[in-house]
């Protein structure tokens, strides 16, 4: 009795190591595609907040400049 509890154990901490090594690899490919959307986000993206900046920083040295 004592040798199949064991062994009924034994089993069961084993499908527990095998789903955590799962379950990582699945949390590292959602991490992942996370970065690539946040890159090609930035790719897309990246220009236009640029001149977004640009003309704002434009503005800003006209309005101080006029202004004196």
């Amino acid at each position: 009795m004592l040798r199949g509890a064991y062994t009924w154990m034994k089993a069961q901490l084993g499908a527990l190591k095998q789903e955590d090594g799962q379950g990582m690899v699945e949390y590292a490919l959602i991490i992942a595609f996370i970065a690539i959307v946040v890159i090609a986000g930035l790719v897309i993206l990246g220009p236009i907040i640029r001149d977004m900046f640009i003309d704002v920083g434009d503005e800003l040295t006209v309005a101080t400049t006029a202004g004196s």
